[in-house]
């Protein structure tokens, strides 16, 4: 049995991710956590963050605008990718579930779902 330890540099990673509120890719996670850490390394970074989408702490958003993104809101939700500007924003609201109606087709296993949704955003599109 494996027993996830509660470190120190492991807190500071998801504190970055929760106040960052950007969905940080794993760069700029370190970038954050390296002013307050400067000798926690970017495998430790990418190794925990890593981790904690595995374990559920933090959803891993996929790759948006070539990076993989993450999250510190893991219920079900969506995202919006601004093509100018390039930030994602959650969203939130009642669509409809399109796992189980793929579910339900027989001819797949679903273990994950990604939908995003892409455009400009309020501040790009003035």
């Amino acid at each position: 049995m494996s027993i996830k330890r509660n470190t120190l540099q492991k807190q500071m990673i998801f504190d970055a991710v929760r106040e960052l509120n950007i969905h940080a890719t794993a760069e700029q996670v370190y970038d954050y956590v390296s002013v307050k850490n400067p000798f926690i390394s970017k495998a430790t970074v990418y190794r925990n963050l890593s981790q904690m989408a595995e374990t559920g702490e933090l959803f891993n958003a996929g790759a948006l605008s070539g990076a993989t993104h993450y999250d510190h809101n893991t219920h079900d939700h969506y995202h919006f990718i601004c093509k100018e500007c390039n930030a994602v924003f959650d969203v939130d609201g009642d669509f409809p579930d399109m796992t189980n109606i793929v579910k339900k087709s027989g001819e797949f296993e679903v273990t994950d779902c990604n939908m995003s949704f892409s455009g400009l955003c309020h501040k790009c599109k003035v």
